[in-house]
């Protein structure tokens, strides 16, 4: 009886101590891009983390039966002109400051272009509020992206 009244005691304390060891959710992970225009998904973007900033590749895009299958980014100008859109990288340095994530850049290989960009998680780690800009944050778009994992 007495067994079972500490074991009861421990797990209490366990679970009252539980919300001390949470974490905020990481946007590492597989994310689905849907376009802030016609509100479809438009590709499945791989987030990681090294050495403290984030970095996303295109892995998958959802393309229309007539679409080119495989497009390259022919409207890029830095190194990645030409080169296959899927295994791209589009999102890079981005590193933690407070509940965002800021400081990096983002691709659009539509138009090829590139602008700085900033991240916040969302609706508890399912979504991820990503936004675009050029000079200002009020200067650009915002796309949520939903966790594929």
């Amino acid at each position: 009886m007495r067994l079972t009244r500490t074991v009861a005691l421990a797990a209490a304390a366990l679970l009252a101590a539980a919300p001390a060891f949470a974490q905020d959710p990481s946007p590492v992970g597989l994310w689905k891009n849907i376009d802030d225009v016609s509100g479809k998904p438009k590709a499945l973007i791989r987030i990681t983390e090294e050495n403290g900033a984030l970095q996303g590749k295109i892995e998958k895009l959802f393309r229309g039966p007539t679409e080119e299958q495989n497009p390259v980014c022919d409207k890029c100008t830095d190194a990645r002109k030409d080169k296959p859109i899927v295994g791209m990288v589009i999102v890079s340095g981005l590193k933690k400051d407070g509940s965002e994530y800021n400081g990096g850049e983002i691709l659009d290989p539509n138009n090829g272009k590139v602008y700085k960009s900033k991240l916040e998680i969302a609706d508890g780690g399912k979504k991820l509020k990503v936004r675009g800009y050029i000079g200002f944050p009020m200067l650009g778009r915002s796309q949520t992206w939903e966790r594929q994992e």
